[in-house]
């Protein structure tokens, strides 16, 4: 690489959209160094995705970020293909809730900042390469005249979208399939049209809202036209055009404020990471964007994968410890995935697919089967795998590998529930139970590593003493102490020294 000038840092995110800017205030959270490179040097003007589902509201509440955020409005209800789908689940947060991405951003963004995130807007990736005991990246800047720029870090993950350089440069493959069929999008100002929700007609598909600023955003998709290979926006001739083939409104005469298109595309990364590198969000996944599954993976990408590469950047935990970020993180993206590819196929199809639109209507009324998609939709579902290491004794407890909802409970400081004592970002063991036991097998992890929280809490209790991840999963819950240190060793790494 050319002279440029250096920046150094434990890890480099690339790319700040609410994927990267989460995952910086996590790696900050856990005492790790971070630069994040941005192309843009300004705020997101476009709305883009605005769904927030239950399991990363509770996510939002255990880092305090909605008390800052202020409670935003419910989105009303959900849907699967165009199918209205009740998607209330137990907890706090049940259903969806609506926060434009600009404000995302900006909540994300400040808290990052907050914390000591370092960023670097107006320049792009140009140049990314591992070597012994780091990477380095190459930036040039957007406005020309610039200084180039050379990042060396000890880690570097890509949240730079579907179009991901990182992605390109550290030469990670992707499976799955490319775009048979497509939506065009636009947010229009200055048109008066009825909303419509998932509207079927002979031609295609239509959906409009007038948001509260009066802008509409328009969507539509003809039956039986393909997806087209796109390198820019479509054009507002062409959605006008579509628009009224399929619904018979004229919006020509609207301002277009943010014209899209964007594909039934379902592809994989075959591995989440590489070495040093890693991807994160839609780096590693390429989905349409139903009922705003996207925006969520990517922000729980985020949330796994931040605290377990602060322990390992500051040498708290071994290397396999990201390993797991893969092994958690692809099946939960495979699974989405394919209830999206069911889901394109429900919306874009055309009447060939109206049978299987009547089977999926009746099966949504029955409740066991609403209460699954629900639970899936809005990831509070997702159960990681209980590791065998450390040859647990017996079966592992119901809330192993789960998140674990919330719980109130007293402490001697006060009522507090089980999202408020995760704030912090270390693990926590909760103990309920009252004993000098799990809280003395713990003593060699409270290093900042892991905190010890004592409690009451009533009869219904799920368990008597639980240790969580920084991410809210269950990592060992009433077994015994040799599994105890088991799992403390897994998650949080090796023992203090006395």
């Amino acid at each position: 690489m050319s002279t440029a000038r250096t920046l150094d840092t434990r890890v480099l995110v690339v790319g700040a959209g609410p994927v990267g800017l989460l995952l910086a205030g996590e790696l900050r959270l856990g005492g790790a160094d971070v630069v994040v490179l941005e192309r843009r040097t300004g705020p997101l003007t476009e709305s883009r995705a605005s769904t927030l589902h239950a399991r990363t509201m509770e996510l939002l509440d255990q880092r305090g970020l909605l008390a800052r955020l202020g409670t935003p409005p419910r989105g009303g209800p959900g849907h699967f293909g165009g199918l209205t789908l009740d998607l209330a689940t137990p907890g706090p947060y049940a259903g969806q809730w609506k926060v434009p991405q600009a404000r995302t951003e900006e909540l994300l963004e400040e808290w990052a900042r907050g914390l000591g995130a370092r960023f670097v807007k107006g320049y792009r990736l140009t140049g990314l390469e591992e070597s012994d005991g780091h990477v380095e990246a190459l930036a040039e800047p957007e406005a020309p005249g610039g200084e180039r720029l050379r990042i060396r870090a000890a880690y570097a993950i890509g949240c730079d979208g579907e179009s991901s350089t990182v992605r390109e440069l550290a030469g990670f493959r992707l499976s799955g399939q490319d775009a048979t069929r497509e939506l065009l999008r636009a947010d229009v100002a200055g048109i008066d049209i009825p909303d419509r929700r998932f509207e079927r007609h002979p031609g295609g598909l239509a959906i409009a809202h007038r948001g509260p600023d009066g802008v509409t955003r328009v969507m539509t998709h003809v039956y039986g036209a393909p997806a087209r290979p796109r390198t820019r926006p479509p054009s507002f001739a062409e959605v006008t055009d579509a628009w009224q083939r399929v619904a018979g409104d004229d919006i020509g005469g609207g301002t277009p404020l943010w014209l899209n298109a964007f594909g039934d595309t379902r592809r994989q990364a075959e591995e989440y990471r590489r070495g040093r590198v890693l991807l994160a969000g839609d780096a590693a996944h390429q989905q349409l964007p139903a009922g705003g599954q996207a925006l969520n993976l990517g922000l729980q990408d985020a949330f796994n994968l931040g605290w377990k590469l602060a322990a390992v950047a500051l040498g708290r935990a071994p290397e396999s410890l990201l390993d797991t970020y893969h092994a958690e993180r692809h099946p939960v993206g495979r699974r989405t995935l394919g209830n999206i590819a069911t889901q394109a196929h429900l919306l874009l199809g055309g009447p060939e697919v109206e049978p299987l639109r009547e089977l999926f209507t009746e099966l949504l009324r029955l409740p066991p089967a609403r209460a699954h998609l629900a639970a899936m939709i809005s990831g509070v579902d997702v159960r990681y795998p209980v590791d065998a290491e450390g040859d647990p004794e017996g079966e592992p407890h119901p809330l192993a590998g789960s998140r674990l909802p919330r719980l109130r409970f007293d402490t001697e400081a006060g009522p507090t529930d089980t999202f408020a004592v995760s704030r912090p970002g270390s693990g926590v063991l909760l103990d309920l139970a009252g004993g000098p036991r799990p809280g003395r097998t713990v003593t060699p992890w409270t290093d900042g590593r892991v905190r010890v929280v004592r409690g009451t809490a009533g009869p219904d209790a799920p368990f008597g003493a639980v240790l969580l991840r920084p991410d809210g999963h269950v990592a060992w819950a009433d077994g015994t102490d040799r599994d105890l240190r088991a799992a403390l060793r897994r998650w949080f790494g090796p023992p203090q020294r006395p």
